[in-house]
Formats: structure tokens, C-alpha cells, sequence
């Protein structure tokens, strides 16, 4: 796993960038600040997983560098929406590498339910299942109801896609004891703002959430000074004020 280090005053953060982003993502927010940006595999100069893994995978990739490292104590680990999904997954599995968390647009929960595919889609999967439709045909289908990010994916990466955007973190939330920061933009179409709620009502341990008026998804790109100040809370052991 590729990434850069930069020394600074303070406990170490550790920087988790979003899916299809990079390290660079938190360069300006973390100015000063001893940290880690990390591109996670596939991602970045990082290679590709071996196969499709879920955020627990990456989450244990992520843990095993940083032992190498032998941090003299738990990091402050800050997660854009993949990056946050990991996060979440490292914090719940080893608490004693993640002191806190700062999340920002992370879709950790799944709706309450989720609509079935048309039913030509599913007759063109049942089809291609059986091999009555080409696979070249079937991939064209899919792609057109795709995402940006499913249809840019090749490879295994897009086989993890498909396996954490189906993955919810009830489990996970509710494990953490560690402090939570949550940043979110008001605008945020990817995953609302409810989210914030919705995640608070699970974790047991301080939470502080911010939802910034104006920004989306990218709020830590669009607002990296507020992200600075929130990150600064946590190391204080402080609260946000919004």
C-alpha cells in the first residue's frame, strides 16, 4: 500500500480517501499535521486487492501496515465515504489502532429497503446466466443502468464495488467506543445528511456531528479548513461547534 508521511506535532492521522479518489484528497487539510495518506489498493499507486474484498479486507490490509509501523498509540483516523466504510471497519475490529474517527459522507447504513431490478433486467441476467444471452450483450445492459463509478471500475475493482455497496455496518457502529466526528454536507446527493442521525442512534460512544451548509459530497474538498477544525476537536478532545 502506497502512501505518503509527513511528520508533525501531535498524535498521528491516518487519511482514507473516497472511492476513485486518491492521497492527494487530504493534503490541504492535513498541512502541518503529522499524518499518513494512504492510497488504498486499486486505487492511486496502490495495486489492485487479489480478489473482491469488502471494507473489513481493506480494514485489515490497513491494520497490518500499520503494525509494521509500530504506532506508540491509536491514530485519529479520518474517512471519506470508502475510505470511511474502512474506517469504520478498523475502528470496530482494532480499537487499539484507531484512538477516534472522523467520517465524512460515509454510506454506512443501507435504506430500509431497496427496489428489485426492472424485470428486463432480471430476464437478461437469468438469460445470461444460462448462457442463452452473450456476455458482451448482458455487460452492455448492466453498464446502462450502471453508476459512474461501477462503469469507470474494470477488473476485480469492480467486483469490489459491487461488494461494499451492498455491505451495511449496524455491527460495526455499534462496536466502536472510541469518539466520532461526523462531517457532512447539507447537499451531499450520494448519501444525505439523515445519515448523521442515523449512525448516532447506533454509536455508543461521544459523537459530534456538522453539517456544512452548501457543500455535497466532497465537503472535505469544498470546505477543507472546516474539516482542519473538526480534526483539531478531536486532538484537543474537544467538541465541533457548528
Amino acid at each position: 500500500m502506497f502512501a505518503d508521511v509527513a511528520d508533525g506535532p501531535g498524535p498521528l492521522i491516518v487519511a482514507l480517501h473516497g472511492w476513485g479518489r486518491d492521497r492527494h484528497d487530504f493534503r490541504d487539510a492535513l498541512s502541518g499535521y503529522r499524518h499518513i495518506r494512504a492510497d488504498l489498493p486499486g486505487f492511486g499507486l496502490s495495486p489492485p486487492p487479489p480478489e473482491a474484498w469488502g471494507a473489513a479486507d481493506y480494514a485489515a490490509c490497513l491494520a497490518a501496515a500499520l503494525d509494521e509501523c509500530g504506532l506508540p498509540e491509536p491514530a485519529v483516523v479520518v474517512g471519506h465515504s470508502f475510505g470511511g466504510r474502512v474506517a469504520v471497519c478498523l475502528a470496530a475490529a482494532r480499537p487499539d489502532l484507531a484512538g477516534s474517527l472522523v467520517l465524512c459522507g460515509v454510506p454506512l447504513l443501507r435504506g430500509p429497503g431497496r427496489a428489485r431490478p426492472p424485470l428486463g433486467y432480471r430476464l437478461a441476467r437469468s438469460a445470461a446466466r444460462a448462457r442463452l444471452l452473450p456476455a458482451r450483450r448482458f455487460e452492455a445492459i448492466r453498464a446502462a443502468r450502471g453508476s459512474a463509478d461501477y462503469n469507470a471500475a474494470t477488473g476485480v475493482m469492480r467486483e469490489v464495488l459491487v461488494t461494499v455497496v451492498n455491505e451495511s455496518y449496524e455491527a460495526q457502529l455499534r462496536a466502536i467506543t472510541a469518539p466520532v466526528a461526523l462531517l457532512w454536507g447539507a447537499r451531499d446527493r450520494a448519501v444525505p445528511p439523515a445519515m448523521v442521525d442515523r449512525a448516532r442512534a447506533l454509536l455508543p460512544g461521544p459523537v459530534t456531528a456538522e453539517v456544512v451548509d452548501g457543500a455535497g459530497h466532497d465537503v472535505h474538498l469544498q470546505e477543507p479548513a472546516r474539516l482542519t477544525s473538526m480534526i483539531s476537536a478531536v486532538l484537543a478532545g474537544g467538541t465541533v461547534s457548528p
